[in-house]
């Protein structure tokens, strides 16, 4: 079974951005914690950990 977790940077209410990540075997998993049943991105740790760098540096486009 997946356990999903939200992020602890979710904000909070209805109109706010909610990230879950899980644990998938030899991945980690992202979904909107709004929707989750329309899927989930799947990253290798290594690009989960490049991701995570980016968003850190504000380095994404908006």
């Amino acid at each position: 079974m997946t356990v999903w977790r939200k992020s602890s940077h979710s904000g909070v209410g209805g109109t706010s951005e909610c990230v879950e990540l899980a644990r998938l075997p030899n991945a980690v998993g992202l979904r909107d914690s709004k929707v989750p049943e329309s899927g989930h991105l799947a990253l290798t740790p290594e690009a989960f950990t490049a991701l995570l760098a980016q968003v850190k540096r504000d380095e994404l486009p908006r």
